[in-house]
C-alpha cells in the first residue's frame, strides 16, 4: 500500500521572521510556501507583482501568517536596503535570510560587454552580499541567525553560454565561506546551496526539451527531475535549529549530476 510522503516539521521556525529574495516564482515561490506552512513569518522581495500577489492569496488561508511582499529591484542596493528596513519594521528582525534571486539568462561569450557583465553580476551576486550585510546587525543583536546563499552547480560542470552567471555562482561559494568566518562569532551561520537542473516553470518554458531531458538523465544518477520543493526542504533544514552546528558549507542537490 502506498502512502503520501511525510516531511519534517521544524518547531524552531514557527513565528520566526524569514526573508526570501526572488520569492514570486520558481524555487523562491516554493520556498515562500514551505516556510509559510511551517508557521514562519515570511517576507519576500521581487519585481513580479502579479505572481507575488497570487502566491499570497493562495497561502493566506493555509498559513499561520500571511506572507508579506515588497516590490524591490534587487539590483538597486539602496532600494534593497530600504526594503529590508521596511520588513524589519513590520515583522521584526529577520533571523533567516535566503538569498535566492537570480537571472540565468543565456548569453554567448563573444557577446558579453562591460555593461552586460556588470548587469549580470548585479542580478546574481551583488545583492546577496548587501542583503546579508543589512540583516547582520539585527541577527547579532537577536543572538544569531542563518543566511543561505543560493549558488549553482553550473560553475562546477561548467555550463556553456552562461559565463557571467557562472562567474557569479562560483563567487557566491567563496563569499559564503568568508561570511561564515566573519559572522560565526555572532552565532550567525552562513551556507551555500548548489542546485542542479530544477524543473521550475521557467525551465520548462524556455529550456526543457525531450533532447535536453534525455541528456540530463544520462548524467544524473537519479533518472528524474529535481523539483523546486525539494530544494526548499533543504533550505528549511539549514534555516532551522536542527542544523545549528553547520556553517561555511556547500550543499549540492542535483540528483547525482556531479
Amino acid at each position: 500500500m502506498s502512502t503520501a510522503p511525510t516531511y519534517a516539521t521544524y518547531p524552531s521556525l514557527v513565528d520566526q521572521v524569514v526573508l526570501i529574495t526572488g520569492g514570486a516564482s520558481g524555487i523562491g515561490a516554493a520556498t515562500v510556501e514551505q516556510f509559510a506552512l511551517q508557521g514562519a513569518r515570511v517576507a519576500f522581495l521581487d519585481v513580479a507583482d502579479k505572481p507575488a500577489l497570487a502566491l499570497i492569496e493562495d497561502l493566506t488561508p493555509r498559513s499561520k501568517h500571511a506572507p508579506l511582499y515588497h516590490h524591490c529591484d534587487l539590483t538597486n542596493i539602496e532600494n534593497l536596503q530600504a526594503a529590508i528596513a521596511a520588513v524589519t519594521e513590520q515583522l521584526g528582525t529577520p533571523r533567516v535570510l535566503i538569498n535566492n534571486a537570480a537571472n540565468d539568462e543565456r548569453h554567448r561569450f563573444e557577446d558579453v560587454t562591460p555593461n552586460s557583465w556588470h548587469a549580470g553580476l548585479a542580478a546574481n551576486l551583488h545583492h546577496q552580499f548587501f542583503a546579508a550585510q543589512a540583516v547582520a546587525p539585527g541577527m547579532k543583536a537577536a543572538g544569531g541567525g542563518s543566511i543561505i546563499n543560493m549558488s549553482s552547480i553550473s560553475w562546477r560542470i561548467p555550463t556553456a553560454h552562461l559565463s557571467v552567471y557562472v562567474t557569479a555562482k562560483a563567487a557566491i561559494t567563496g563569499m559564503s565561506r568568508s561570511m561564515a568566518k566573519d559572522l560565526g562569532p555572532s552565532n550567525i551561520r552562513v551556507n551555500a546551496v548548489l542546485p542542479g537542473a530544477v524543473l521550475t516553470e521557467k525551465q520548462q518554458r524556455l529550456y526543457m526539451s525531450p533532447d535536453y531531458e534525455q541528456e540530463l538523465f544520462k548524467v544524473q544518477f537519479l533518472k528524474r527531475h529535481v523539483m523546486p520543493d525539494e530544494i526548499s526542504r533543504l533550505l528549511l533544514f539549514l534555516a532551522a535549529d536542527d542544523s545549528s552546528a553547520i556553517t561555511g558549507q556547500d550543499y549540492i542537490i542535483d540528483a547525482g549530476w556531479i
